[in-house]
């Protein structure tokens, strides 16, 4: 069949007529179903999703276009505003080009190593005290004590701000309304729509952090919010009050659900790779109580971290917008199109990583480090100047529960279980990892 082309000689880009069906499939069968669109239609190929056409691409050599970005093609604000703007309003992700890189530069400052490890200082002994209360809950699911975990321990070093259990499950709720709404299928204020559900949501955090923001300006602390309130650049720049709450918001967002994710992918393949639970145990009894700097040094359970990301990425899908006509691997794409790369399809390909569906941690080995076979063989954290600020800190704080997690308890799930992951936003398991804790001997 002849190829259609494009001005220039480019090739256009085809895919499905009908969006919903594919959606549906890539929500449930994200790996399998991706392969069968790179092979029926190439390496870019179109699909309608959320009320827009997305120009989709596989391989690392595209990602490094369009996420390095080198000139300026790809914009990030446009894309994600067109799912989460509305309700992560102005958040670092939401920035581009020279304003993202002076609200980065500030920001920086809140995630250096001295501000890391006084983030794990103030953690820490809350990570202990959380576990401890596992062993009382009936018919535990590792997904949603995660989720708890990770709001209080984001709310202590992020926040700084003491809460009731009522005043925690209000912010919990508000942050899941937001984050879902941004896929929503029905994109206007209609009474009892995720959409209308997630504007609402937007109001009561700004509502939240403005009621704090005047003390935390005026006492300090050691948490995040007072990072970015006394935060400045090189050149004497600090964050107005709309900047403070905008990237808080957004900041809470990311470091709550992304690590509730990655927990929970660690501790499902841990449990059903007991072999390497207990290789990651050993070494975590060997270390005991550890700092900082000991956390970093906990090499089995970084490798195991690594790999849980590359089976299951906390953001599954990197949109951008194009700002002018260009080409992609051969593929005419215009001014004005959404673009995306897919950490999750990429950390599957067989070409960047032999056998990609098993769980293989020593893939990261000193004497492997298949990640090094492209330059963005491995992106759960995104590349270019809109790589993750804050991925230092979510290493650390996913280290330090699992390691913590490790010396306290032992898990499992039934023979043959397989988690559900859901991705109609960011990737969850419907049925929250059901597991038995068996509590080990202090």
């Amino acid at each position: 069949m002849a190829v259609t082309t494009t001005p220039a000689g480019l090739k256009k880009v085809r895919g499905p007529v009908l969006g919903v069906p594919h959606l549906l499939q890539l929500r449930t069968n994200p790996i399998g179903h991706n392969r069968f669109l790179r092979e029926a239609y190439g390496d870019v190929y179109r699909i309608n999703a959320f009320g827009t056409r997305l120009y989709v691409t596989a391989g690392a050599d595209m990602a490094e276009q369009v996420l390095v970005n080198r000139d300026r093609t790809f914009a990030n604000g446009p894309a994600w505003s067109h799912f989460i703007g509305p309700f992560f309003h102005r958040g670092i992700m939401l920035l581009d080009f020279d304003e993202h890189l002076h609200h980065r530069r500030i920001l920086q400052h809140a995630f250096t190593n001295d501000a890391l490890r006084s983030y794990h200082s103030v953690m820490s002994p809350h990570i202990r005290r959380n576990l401890v209360e596992w062993e009382g809950v009936e018919s535990p699911r590792l997904h949603h004590l995660f989720k708890a975990l990770t709001l209080d321990l984001a709310l202590e070093t992020f926040v700084g701000v003491e809460l009731t259990v009522e005043e925690q499950r209000q912010v919990n709720k508000a942050f899941v309304a937001a984050v879902r709404a941004g896929t929503a299928l029905i994109r206007r204020a209609v009474p009892g729509t995720p959409w209308a559900r997630g504007l609402q949501a937007r109001a009561f955090l700004e509502d939240f952090f403005r009621s704090h923001l005047p003390a935390k300006r005026r006492d300090g602390g050691s948490d995040l919010f007072a990072q970015l309130c006394r935060a400045r650049s090189e050149d004497g720049h600090e964050f107005s009050d709309d900047d403070i709450v905008n990237h808080m918001i957004f900041l809470l967002m990311a470091a709550h659900d992304t690590t509730t994710i990655t927990l929970s992918s660690m501790a499902y393949h841990l449990a059903t790779h007991p072999e390497w639970q207990d290789r990651a145990r050993e070494e975590s009894v060997a270390a005991g109580d550890v700092d900082y700097d000991g956390i970093l040094r906990l090499d089995v359970l970084d490798r195991v971290m690594k790999e849980s990301m590359r089976l299951c990425s906390p953001v599954p899908t990197l949109p951008r917008v194009a700002v002018r006509d260009t080409e992609i691997a051969g593929f005419h794409v215009p001014a004005g199109s959404f673009v995306t790369v897919s950490p999750y399809m990429n950390h599957y390909l067989p070409e960047l990583w032999p056998d990609p569906t098993h769980f293989d941690p020593d893939r990261f080995a000193p004497d492997r480090r298949e990640d090094r076979s492209h330059r963005l063989a491995f992106e759960p954290f995104g590349a270019g100047v809109h790589k993750c600020i804050g991925l230092h800190f979510a290493a650390m704080q996913v280290r330090a529960v699992l390691h913590e997690l490790l010396l306290t308890y032992r898990w499992s799930v039934p023979e043959g279980y397989r988690w559900p992951i859901d991705l109609t936003a960011l990737p969850y398991p419907r049925d929250g990892v059901p597991v038995t804790l068996e509590r080990l001997t202090p």
